[in-house]
């Protein structure tokens, strides 16, 4: 169960690790682990949908 916080500036999120979407994964964005949750800040800046993969040749 993920927990959202929406907040002036981005969304603060805590899930369990199987929850965590690639982008959390890589640490694209500021991840903490407290115990076997994970704290997951989206600043309002950054796309909170999936990242954008480069165009097929």
């Amino acid at each position: 169960m993920t927990i959202r916080i929406r907040l002036p500036g981005g969304t603060l999120k805590i899930k369990k690790k199987d929850e965590l979407r690639r982008r959390e994964q890589k640490r694209e964005v500021p991840v903490w682990q407290i115990g076997n949750r994970f704290i997951i800040w989206w600043p309002s800046s950054m796309s909170d949908g999936p990242s954008k993969r480069p165009p097929k040749r």
